[in-house]
Order: C-alpha cells, then structure tokens, then sequence
C-alpha cells in the first residue's frame, strides 16, 4: 500500500433539512436513524477511518448520534455550536466565537470522554485571523478553508472566501494572523478538496459525472505531490425525509444573495437525495480503495505533521 496516499471523509453533522431548506429537529432524528447508520455501514465495508464534526445543537439534541460515531472508532470533531445563519463564525465578535468554540468541544467531550481538537466552522465560514480564536479554545486542527474552490457565490459568506483562490493546497500549519496563509502556528489546516468545482457530497450528487472528472484531475495532483484528498459530505444528504412545504425560506436580505444562496442552491442541492445517494458515495470510496489510499482521520493525519 502506498503509504503516502491519504483520503479524508470528513462528515458534518447538522440539523438542516436540505429538502426543507432550514434548520429543524426532526431532521436531526432523520440523520439520527438514517443517515449516520447509513454512512457508517458504508465506512464500515470499506474500513474507512473519518472525521465526523457535530454541532453542539445536534450534539445536545441527540448525543447518541455523537456516540454512534464514537463507539466505531472515528473522530469526533466541534462544526460550532449552531448552524443558524445569523450566528455564522465570521460575523461573531471574538468573544462569542470563542464562546461557540469552548461551549461545543465542552459538549462533545462530556458526550465521549475524549479530547476534541478538530474543528470545522458551519458553512466553512472563517476570517483571517480565526486562529487566535481556535488556539485559545484549545483546538488544534481545522478544516474550513477550501483552496481554489470557485463556486463560493451560490453560499453565504462569499466575499471572505475570495481568500479561498490563493490559499495552500496541501495542509499546512497556518500563519498567527492569517488562516489561509502558511506559517508557523499552532494550528494545522487540512482544506476541503477543490479544483475550481468542489470535491464534496453536494456537489457528487449534483453532477456524479463532473464530480468523477474533478476527483481524477485531483488524483494527478496527488500522484505530483502528495496532497491529501479531503472529501466533505454531510449524513443528512442520506437521509429520506418529510416535505412540509414547497416555500423556499428566505435567508439572506440581500435579493441577489437570496437568488443565488437560498433559491438557485436549494434546487441544486436536492437532486439524488436520500438512499439513492449511498451507492454514488460508494464509487468513490471504490475509487480510493482500488488505487491504494489510506483512509484517516483529521487527527491522524496532524499526528504525522508534528
């Protein structure tokens, strides 16, 4: 087995009803008794090793979806304390971030009994200087950062994420003042695979085709390189839920960010929902299996950079 070849499956746990377009609890009971059994069945034949990052909500609301995960040997990282939009990272004064920080990782570990040192912000929302901010809750690793993703419009939070374009490829520890450049803090970065279109489960259940295509182009890089795949996929895309009404809810004020972050992304997101999208993840794990990758954690693959 080629030692240096290594696939993330990060996984964020959450509350949101992509078919219902905003945050409810009983989804969370959806991915409670459908989604995550699925996924980790899956994990399971495939031996994968992943990284399950929960909100503290869901954590709180259903704790044995964290434990779930726990018991079968994955990590267990903080996705912050909620997913509501108003409440996202980058718009938080420091000492509310910090609060969600050191409040989420205190629910997880009380749930496990096991230090959380890994942490992704809700929709990937970070500003330049949010290492501070991770350091001093006592993280360790993050991965919200995705280098040269380019579809960064059609979600909230767009203009930050322009940082996104010019940001390392391959983790890296990142600068005291400035996550997406490299340097020499105590924070590592591990960015969600992208090569103009993104490698995650959305967007493998939007277009499986280009979804292959983008995945081969970041497999040659990787036999260049070495860079590590960090594939994002979340259990309430495998879940077959109740629709309560056709109304998309409105989000965003801004009419443009409306169309684009809650309209035009909500019809996208619900194609191949629910179980139909377990054997479209399958060939993905196939894929890694087939050519010789090892499936590790975010934890893991810290421990081999220290």
């Amino acid at each position: 087995m080629t030692k240096d070849r290594y696939c993330l499956m990060t996984n964020d746990v959450e509350t949101t009803s992509i078919l219902n377009h905003k945050l409810r609890d009983k989804t969370g009971e959806y991915v409670l008794r459908q989604g995550m059994p699925r996924l980790l069945d899956l994990y399971e034949r495939y031996g994968v090793k992943a990284t399950f990052f929960y909100t503290g909500y869901i954590a709180r609301l259903y704790p044995d979806v964290v434990r779930m995960a726990h018991s079968k040997g994955h990590e267990i990282g903080s996705h912050g304390l909620t997913h509501e939009v108003s409440q996202a990272i980058d718009i938080l004064p420091r000492r509310i971030q910090l609060e969600h920080l050191a409040t989420s990782k205190k629910i997880l570990e009380d749930i496990t009994g096991e230090e959380v040192i890994s942490f992704r912000a809700p929709a990937a929302r970070v500003d330049k200087k949010f290492c501070e901010v991770l350091n001093e809750a006592g993280y360790k690793i993050d991965s919200s950062v995705s280098s040269q993703r380019l579809d960064m419009f059609l979600s909230f939070g767009s203009l930050k994420k322009l940082n996104w374009i010019t940001a390392p490829r391959k983790a890296y520890f990142t600068r005291e003042d400035n996550i997406f450049r490299r340097g020499d803090s105590p924070i590592f970065e591990i960015p969600i695979s992208a090569l103009g279109f993104p490698y995650i489960g959305t967007f493998m259940r939007i277009s499986p085709m280009l979804n292959r295509l983008t995945r081969r182009l970041l497999y040659w890089e990787t036999l260049a390189n070495g860079r590590q795949f960090n594939f994002l996929t979340h259990p309430n895309e495998f879940i077959d839920e109740d629709r309560e009404t056709d109304n998309i809810q409105r989000r965003a004020n801004n009419y443009i960010a409306y169309l684009l972050g809650d309209v035009l992304r909500h019809r996208l997101k619900v194609k191949n929902l629910g179980n139909k999208a377990i054997p479209i993840l399958e060939k993905e794990l196939q894929f890694f299996k087939n050519k010789e990758f090892r499936f590790i954690t975010c934890k893991d693959l810290y421990l081999t950079k220290k």
